[in-house]
């Protein structure tokens, strides 16, 4: 089993990235969770299920062009900026490591992240690009942050 969660608040534009993702995502063996800006409320879930693998997903200005994404390591979070959510992404990733067997950070570099509902076009499509992706069982293909 394994779980993707997606991250942001939707009425922050592309912010909503990670939400989106979470409600268009479905694939055998997966658990999508629409995690909202709070994802602390999920760990339940990891704990239950235990999965294999949790892949986040959240808006994180990395300095690419947007649209593009990028696994990001746990020990780089505190170099990227992430979206509008409560609690630390790295105090939740702390928590929720023990519960899952490998967990993947996918950030999704915003094109505009102000008060609306809806994607831009860029990230609309980099988000379908992305559930491709995972649909695929390709995660791992996905570009490691560098910088």
């Amino acid at each position: 089993m394994n779980i993707l969660m997606g991250i942001g608040n939707p009425l922050r534009g592309d912010d909503g990235v990670g939400p989106f993702i979470a409600r268009r995502f479905r694939c055998l063996g997966w658990i999508s969770l629409d995690s909202g800006t709070a994802p602390e409320n999920f760990t339940g879930v990891v704990r239950r299920e235990h999965p294999d693998l949790v892949v986040v997903v959240d808006a994180a200005d990395m300095g690419v062009a947007p649209g593009e994404f990028r696994c990001i390591p746990p020990q780089r979070l505190v170099d990227v900026s992430f979206s509008t959510h409560g609690p630390s992404l790295v105090s939740f990733i702390q928590f929720i490591t023990p519960l899952a067997n490998r967990i993947l950070i996918i950030g999704m570099q915003p094109c505009r992240i102000k008060d609306e509902i809806g994607l831009s076009p860029q990230l609309e499509e980099a988000a379908e690009n992305l559930i491709t992706i995972l649909e695929n069982g390709k995660v791992d293909q996905v570009l490691v942050l560098e910088r």
